[in-house]
Protein backbone atom coordinates (compact mmCIF):
# COMPACT_ATOMS: atom_id res chain seq x y z
CA UNK A 1 0.00 0.00 0.00
CA UNK A 2 1.60 3.33 -1.34
CA UNK A 3 0.02 5.15 1.78
CA UNK A 4 1.77 2.90 4.22
CA UNK A 5 4.77 3.32 2.35
CA UNK A 6 4.97 6.63 2.70
CA UNK A 7 4.04 7.31 6.23
CA UNK A 8 6.72 4.58 7.37
CA UNK A 9 9.08 6.80 5.14
CA UNK A 10 8.22 10.28 7.03
CA UNK A 11 7.55 8.94 10.16
CA UNK A 12 9.72 10.29 13.06
CA UNK A 13 8.60 9.10 16.59
CA UNK A 14 11.21 10.02 18.54
CA UNK A 15 12.38 8.46 22.39
CA UNK A 16 10.78 11.17 24.08
CA UNK A 17 10.37 9.31 27.47
CA UNK A 18 13.46 8.25 29.66
CA UNK A 19 13.36 5.65 32.55
CA UNK A 20 15.24 6.90 34.82
CA UNK A 21 16.21 3.79 37.02
CA UNK A 22 17.45 1.73 33.76
CA UNK A 23 18.93 5.25 32.35
CA UNK A 24 17.87 4.60 28.90
CA UNK A 25 15.23 6.74 26.29
CA UNK A 26 12.47 5.14 24.97
CA UNK A 27 9.12 5.93 23.39
CA UNK A 28 5.62 5.49 24.90
CA UNK A 29 2.29 4.76 22.65
CA UNK A 30 1.36 7.97 23.10
CA UNK A 31 4.69 9.57 21.47
CA UNK A 32 3.86 7.58 18.69
CA UNK A 33 0.93 8.37 17.89
CA UNK A 34 1.54 11.76 18.30
CA UNK A 35 4.01 11.45 15.30
CA UNK A 36 1.60 9.56 13.31
CA UNK A 37 -1.42 11.89 13.86
CA UNK A 38 -0.42 14.46 11.22
CA UNK A 39 0.92 12.04 8.52
CA UNK A 40 -2.77 10.34 9.05
CA UNK A 41 -3.94 13.75 7.85
CA UNK A 42 -2.34 14.74 5.25
CA UNK A 43 -2.53 11.15 3.30
CA UNK A 44 -6.00 11.15 4.13
CA UNK A 45 -5.47 7.94 6.39
CA UNK A 46 -7.11 6.19 9.14
CA UNK A 47 -5.63 4.17 12.06
CA UNK A 48 -7.93 1.55 14.59
CA UNK A 49 -6.28 0.18 17.44
CA UNK A 50 -8.36 -2.29 18.91
CA UNK A 51 -7.40 -4.66 22.40
CA UNK A 52 -8.71 -8.34 22.84
CA UNK A 53 -8.16 -10.38 25.95
CA UNK A 54 -6.83 -13.17 25.95
CA UNK A 55 -6.67 -16.64 28.06
CA UNK A 56 -4.05 -18.85 27.64
CA UNK A 57 -3.36 -21.31 30.26
CA UNK A 58 -4.37 -19.74 33.22
CA UNK A 59 -2.60 -16.04 32.28
CA UNK A 60 -4.55 -13.30 30.58
CA UNK A 61 -2.64 -11.43 27.36
CA UNK A 62 -3.95 -8.36 25.60
CA UNK A 63 -3.43 -8.70 21.72
CA UNK A 64 -3.39 -5.04 20.22
CA UNK A 65 -4.45 -4.83 16.12
CA UNK A 66 -3.29 -1.36 14.96
CA UNK A 67 -5.03 -1.00 11.39
CA UNK A 68 -4.27 1.31 8.93
CA UNK A 69 -7.13 2.06 6.57
CA UNK A 70 -5.97 3.70 3.43
CA UNK A 71 -7.07 3.74 -0.68
CA UNK A 72 -9.98 1.68 0.27
CA UNK A 73 -7.58 -1.15 1.43
CA UNK A 74 -6.35 -1.91 5.35
CA UNK A 75 -3.44 -3.58 6.53
CA UNK A 76 -2.76 -5.16 10.10
CA UNK A 77 -0.12 -5.94 12.79
CA UNK A 78 -0.98 -7.24 15.80
CA UNK A 79 1.22 -7.29 19.55
CA UNK A 80 0.50 -9.05 22.91
CA UNK A 81 1.46 -8.17 26.27
CA UNK A 82 0.82 -10.24 29.02
CA UNK A 83 -0.52 -9.34 32.20
CA UNK A 84 1.78 -9.68 35.34
CA UNK A 85 -0.13 -11.83 38.27
CA UNK A 86 0.41 -8.82 40.29
CA UNK A 87 2.13 -4.76 40.33
CA UNK A 88 2.71 -3.16 43.00
CA UNK A 89 0.58 0.11 43.60
CA UNK A 90 -1.43 -0.81 40.71
CA UNK A 91 -5.49 -2.41 41.13
CA UNK A 92 -6.53 -4.61 38.18
CA UNK A 93 -7.84 -2.25 35.54
CA UNK A 94 -4.22 -0.32 36.21
CA UNK A 95 -2.29 -3.61 34.79
CA UNK A 96 -4.51 -4.35 32.05
CA UNK A 97 -4.17 -0.80 30.71
CA UNK A 98 -0.31 -1.19 31.06
CA UNK A 99 -0.46 -4.46 29.21
CA UNK A 100 -2.77 -2.87 26.66
CA UNK A 101 -0.34 0.13 25.96
CA UNK A 102 2.76 -1.71 25.68
CA UNK A 103 0.93 -4.18 23.21
CA UNK A 104 -0.59 -1.47 20.92
CA UNK A 105 3.17 0.30 20.70
CA UNK A 106 4.32 -2.97 19.51
CA UNK A 107 1.58 -3.27 17.43
CA UNK A 108 2.48 0.20 16.14
CA UNK A 109 6.07 -0.65 15.72
CA UNK A 110 5.27 -3.74 13.30
CA UNK A 111 2.59 -1.70 10.94
CA UNK A 112 4.76 1.06 10.56
CA UNK A 113 8.40 -0.48 10.82
CA UNK A 114 9.86 1.54 13.71
CA UNK A 115 12.72 -0.28 15.81
CA UNK A 116 12.70 0.18 19.28
CA UNK A 117 15.76 -1.24 20.54
CA UNK A 118 18.34 1.11 21.62
CA UNK A 119 20.07 3.42 19.68
CA UNK A 120 23.54 2.94 18.46
CA UNK A 121 24.55 6.11 19.59
CA UNK A 122 23.15 5.71 23.45
CA UNK A 123 25.86 2.53 23.55
CA UNK A 124 29.19 3.20 25.63
CA UNK A 125 31.73 2.19 22.88
CA UNK A 126 34.74 2.79 25.55
CA UNK A 127 34.98 -1.01 25.93
CA UNK A 128 35.28 -2.54 22.45
CA UNK A 129 36.70 -5.65 23.51
CA UNK A 130 34.04 -6.76 24.66
CA UNK A 131 31.81 -8.91 22.08
CA UNK A 132 28.37 -8.12 22.19
CA UNK A 133 25.58 -10.42 22.69
CA UNK A 134 23.14 -11.01 19.38
CA UNK A 135 19.69 -8.99 20.12
CA UNK A 136 16.96 -11.38 21.47
CA UNK A 137 13.78 -11.11 21.09
CA UNK A 138 11.37 -8.50 22.67
CA UNK A 139 8.95 -9.35 25.14
CA UNK A 140 5.88 -9.33 22.91
CA UNK A 141 7.43 -11.60 20.45
CA UNK A 142 8.10 -13.97 23.83
CA UNK A 143 4.27 -13.38 24.61
CA UNK A 144 3.54 -14.79 20.74
CA UNK A 145 5.68 -17.53 21.13
CA UNK A 146 4.19 -18.49 24.73
CA UNK A 147 0.65 -18.38 23.27
CA UNK A 148 1.68 -21.09 20.14
CA UNK A 149 3.47 -22.87 22.65
CA UNK A 150 0.14 -22.99 24.73
CA UNK A 151 -2.00 -23.56 21.55
CA UNK A 152 0.14 -26.50 20.41
CA UNK A 153 0.63 -27.98 23.67
CA UNK A 154 3.98 -27.95 23.15
CA UNK A 155 6.89 -28.94 25.73
CA UNK A 156 8.62 -26.09 26.00
CA UNK A 157 11.85 -27.10 27.55
CA UNK A 158 11.97 -29.63 24.72
CA UNK A 159 11.11 -26.75 22.46
CA UNK A 160 14.20 -24.32 24.12
CA UNK A 161 16.41 -27.33 23.53
CA UNK A 162 15.59 -27.47 19.66
CA UNK A 163 15.68 -23.66 19.48
CA UNK A 164 19.33 -24.30 21.59
CA UNK A 165 18.56 -21.76 23.89
CA UNK A 166 18.91 -21.91 28.07
CA UNK A 167 15.70 -20.32 28.52
CA UNK A 168 13.00 -18.90 26.08
CA UNK A 169 13.46 -15.52 26.54
CA UNK A 170 17.37 -15.41 25.55
CA UNK A 171 16.05 -16.71 21.95
CA UNK A 172 17.82 -14.76 18.97
CA UNK A 173 15.87 -12.25 17.34
CA UNK A 174 17.06 -13.59 14.19
CA UNK A 175 15.68 -16.82 15.35
CA UNK A 176 12.37 -15.60 15.96
CA UNK A 177 10.37 -16.02 12.36
CA UNK A 178 11.55 -19.92 11.97
CA UNK A 179 10.47 -20.79 15.77
CA UNK A 180 7.56 -19.05 14.71
CA UNK A 181 6.94 -20.95 11.58
CA UNK A 182 7.93 -24.25 13.43
CA UNK A 183 4.60 -23.60 16.13
CA UNK A 184 2.46 -22.73 13.19
CA UNK A 185 3.49 -25.90 11.13
CA UNK A 186 2.74 -27.89 14.62
CA UNK A 187 -0.41 -26.14 14.77
CA UNK A 188 -1.23 -26.23 11.20
CA UNK A 189 -0.95 -30.33 11.46
CA UNK A 190 -3.13 -30.66 14.80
Amino acid sequence: METLHKIQTKLKAPKGQYNNFGKYAYRSCEDILEALKPLLLEHGATLTITDKPELVGERYYIVATATLHAEGKEVSTQGSAREPQTKKGMDESQITGAASSYARKYALNGLFAIDDTKDADSNDNSKQSVKPSPQTINDSQLANLEILIEQTKTNIAQFCKYLKVAELHHLPAADYNPAIKALEDKKGKM
